[in-house]
């Protein structure tokens, strides 16, 4: 168990270092490499690190969130979290997966052509709901939010992000709490990687400076196109 840890840890601090940057993707990098190494580390270790990691990221780019852009969000994304869970219900998940990630592609596909998202209340409204969809049903809800903010600057980006992930993932952990999921042993496993989360999250500091600016937007664009091989990938293999 030891070095299972061990080597959750670390892909933990390059997710966390991710995130840290960019504002979004730590699930990308971290959720399928611990499923892989030990299914106990996920949902609720994840979600108890991601719990940890918004709240640092809200923490450290106070003042920078759009807490209104916030609300509306998690306006859409409650809906959208029972959506999701109907999807898993009903529908084949690598289908579903395909469709998440061509929906993703296309999205940048078109910003990058004549689309100019703005976070406006209609538009987070749907992108909450979309959010919630995705992240219940195929685990990377951080695309539409992102996207939406691809213009903003990166304390605006980052802040606001981890405000609603903030949001997001507590709600995630009340549900699983009443349902009894929460107790020693994964409170156990998220305390014993926290050490590697802080690592990344302190790493990703100085690196904010080199990416701000006119790499930002790019960085946004990427972990959104990554997240969505990750997802055709997984579908195949699945």
């Amino acid at each position: 168990m030891t070095t299972t840890l061990v080597i959750a840890g670390l892909v933990l601090l390059l997710g966390a270092l991710v995130q840290g940057v960019v504002g979004y993707g730590m699930n990308l990098v971290v959720a399928p490499m611990l499923t892989l190494l030990d299914p106990s580390l996920v949902p609720v270790p994840l979600l108890l690190i991601a719990s940890v990691h918004a709240l640092l990221a809200a923490t450290r780019e106070r003042g920078h969130a759009d807490w209104h852009g916030v609300g509306w969000a998690i306006a859409g994304r409650l809906p959208g979290i029972a959506i999701g869970v109907a999807v898993v219900a009903l529908l084949p998940p690598s289908p579903f997966a395909v469709a998440v990630a061509l929906s993703v592609l296309i999205c940048v596909g078109l910003s990058l052509l004549t689309w100019r998202p703005t976070p406006t209340p209609r538009s987070l409204l749907v992108a909450g709901v979309a959010s919630g969809t995705f992240g219940t049903a195929a685990a990377i809800g951080g695309p539409p939010i992102a996207l939406l903010y691809q213009h903003a600057t990166g304390p605006t980006i980052r802040a606001t992000l981890a405000v609603y992930f903030a949001v997001g993932s507590l709600i995630s952990v009340g549900g699983l709490a009443l349902s009894g999921q929460v107790h020693g042993e994964p409170v156990l496993h998220a305390a014993l990687l926290l050490p590697f989360l802080f690592g990344g999250f302190w790493l990703s500091t100085p690196l904010r400076r080199f990416i701000d600016g006119r790499w930002m937007r790019p960085a946004v664009l990427v972990v959104a196109v990554s997240s969505a091989f990750a997802l055709v990938g997984r579908a195949l293999l699945g």
